[in-house]
């Protein structure tokens, strides 16, 4: 691993790089902030599968391209007198003190939870109007919601044991499969309050929702493209298969993979 020395190095190189692409490289020179923004959220995506495929060389490679991402707006704003690379760096900085002072400072905590507790607490000193306030609008929902539940958490607004959250679940249910039943307009409210008291059980249990919904987009992923090549192999079209056939060429397919 890297010394100090090594590691400043390398990033001051990064930033020497990216100097000299935003002067000489006529894609560089175009960019913007808003033109980089899907770009960047395309590399969080990556980053994401990698991590989720526990792929270390791809994960360190997805870093890189993330960290190129913040040298480029900050090159960018600098030319605007915004900001640059080190007033990035310092404000990030001076957050992590300042969020911490049981390490900075001369607060004492138990455990986890009261820094999550503490941490929530300082945010609305510094003059946040609301704990919800740092949950981005344009996250996806099954995130925002886990994020959402953990930031009220903060404050203490939570169940106190998961048995009372199942409980949540299963009345939300039961108001969803009425709702259904009398086909009322309030169907897609009582299912977004099922998934959402869903999310809340998973944060009790220590799953991350968004995490064991994709293993499971993955897994089915991979046992249908197994299914489809086992159907070629037969000679057969999707066409020409009940779904009962089908079915079974899925059963086959996810008993290969489990072997």
């Amino acid at each position: 691993m890297s010394d100090m020395k090594q590691k400043a190095d390398a990033f001051i190189r990064l930033v020497e790089i990216m100097d000299r692409l935003r002067v000489e490289c006529p894609w560089d020179k175009k960019q913007t902030i808003s033109s980089l923004r899907y770009l960047t959220i395309e590399e969080v995506y990556e980053l994401s599968d990698a991590i989720l495929d526990k792929e270390f060389e791809e994960i360190k490679k997805e870093l890189g391209d993330l960290l190129l991402h913040i040298v480029f707006y900050s090159r960018i704003a600098s030319e605007e007198n915004k900001f640059d690379i080190a007033d990035v760096l310092n404000t990030i900085s001076d957050k992590l003190v300042h969020r911490h002072p049981h390490i900075y400072g001369d607060v004492k905590v138990k455990d986890e939870k009261e820094v999550k507790e503490n941490w929530e607490k300082l945010k609305l000193k510094e003059g946040k109007k609301s704990v919800l306030e740092g949950v981005p609008k344009s996250l996806p929902a099954v995130v925002k919601a886990y994020r959402i539940q953990e930031k009220v958490r903060g404050i203490g607004f939570d169940w106190e044991n998961k048995q009372q959250v199942w409980e949540k679940v299963l009345e939300e249910m039961k108001e969803f499969r009425y709702e259904e039943e009398v086909k009322s307009n309030k169907i897609e409210d009582e299912f977004g309050d099922l998934l959402f008291a869903l999310i809340n059980y998973s944060r009790f249990i220590n799953i991350n929702p968004e995490d064991a919904l994709e293993k499971t987009n993955k897994r089915f992923i991979k046992r249908f493209q197994l299914l489809e090549k086992m159907i070629k192999n037969d000679k057969k079209d999707f066409s020409d298969l009940s779904f009962e056939e089908m079915n079974n060429y899925w059963d086959k397919a996810k008993k290969k993979l489990s072997n």
